[in-house]
């Protein structure tokens, strides 16, 4: 709808009105008697919301499985209804779900899907519903949990190359699944409170302008999570020579990352723009520990796998300081604009 002008109305002397346009009244579906909600923003803004709207919330939604398309495409299309904030997703296949087929989907939605389960289901569909509701899991909620799993993971990961325990760097491995559930979940949490002033604040999200920044910060603690899973699979490959070698600088930098992801944790929970910018200084340290690391692991006599393996993770931890300095200028950018 193109911007409109209105003028207020005084009525009887002490009340003001305003004229509703016809076009927004008729797609809303209101009538005369019917209610209203009006929310007040924080920069004196008004949302109007027709009170059916707000009863009426389920979205189903419904799509065929594609032949043409891998398990993997499928599901993608199954992530994206998730995240655009659809309660009920019906699922269909035109030729009927073969027996696996229909066990790899419920074992994939039950470890990725935060929330949603099969609820239905018939030789030709397969129904799934969200029975999550967002206020009872608050954004910093989920950010808090998706936190506490990458700081557990990143310990594990630097004590499975220290010890030389495959076992936990599978286990860790596993875990990232974990960080991925919740980095979908709260995108569709920051998806939904969007169009919903109300919900945005139910989440502990005050202002609805925040969504992109967190947005940001949850993304770049998803690729945290994928970095220290490459640490522990590059572990799994090295021989015992190799980590006697590079171990003393892998654990020192591994430890400052650790340090570095709480440092930024704490400013931003925080929102302590002070603690941010010391995150920043700090990445640019470990930055350049890891290029004096690299150095000495090229200069190195040792097999050309471990030396392989030795650099990925040198260079995944680079990249865990670079998203924590990320994290860092998205928590400023935020904290500048609190007020107001």
């Amino acid at each position: 709808m193109k911007e409109e002008k209105r003028k207020l109305q005084l009525t009887g002397g002490s009340t003001f009105t305003l004229s509703l346009p016809i076009k927004w009244v008729r797609e809303a579906g209101v009538k005369q008697g019917d209610e209203l909600t009006l929310i007040q923003r924080a920069d004196t803004s008004l949302v109007i919301t027709a009170l059916k709207q707000k009863q009426e919330r389920i979205k189903s939604a419904e799509f065929a499985l594609s032949a043409k398309e891998s398990f993997e495409g499928n599901f993608r299309y199954l992530i994206s209804h998730y995240l655009v904030g659809y309660d009920t997703v019906k699922l269909l296949s035109p030729h009927g779900f073969k027996a696996e087929e229909r066990k790899r989907i419920k074992e994939e939605v039950r470890k990725r899907l935060i929330g949603m389960e099969i609820v239905g289901e018939s030789s030709k569909e397969i129904v799934l519903k969200s029975f999550l509701k967002y206020e009872d899991f608050t954004l910093q909620d989920a950010i808090r949990s998706m936190s506490k799993i990458i700081m557990s993971m990143h310990a594990d990961a630097i004590s499975s190359l220290d010890k030389s325990e495959p076992n936990l760097a599978e286990d860790v491995i596993e875990r990232d699944n974990e960080i991925d559930r919740f980095y979908l979940l709260i995108v569709r949490q920051l998806k939904a409170a969007m169009s919903d002033p109300e919900l945005a604040k139910k989440i502990g999200m005050n202002r609805q302008r925040d969504s992109l920044g967190y947005r940001i910060i949850v993304k770049s603690m998803e690729r945290i999570g994928d970095h220290i899973e490459n640490v522990a699979r590059k572990s799994k490959k090295m021989t015992a020579p190799d980590r006697i070698k590079s171990l003393d600088s892998i654990k020192e930098i591994g430890i400052s990352t650790k340090e570095l992801f709480s440092k930024t944790l704490t400013s931003l929970s925080d929102n302590d723009i002070g603690k941010a910018n010391e995150v920043i200084e700090d990445a640019k340290s470990v930055t350049a520990g890891v290029e004096a690391a690299n150095e000495r692991v090229l200069a190195e006599e040792q097999g050309i796998t471990g030396r392989i393996c030795i650099l990925s993770i040198l260079e995944s931890l680079e990249r865990i300081a670079k998203y924590c300095e990320d994290i860092a200028e998205v928590t400023i950018n935020m904290g500048i604009t609190k007020e107001g």
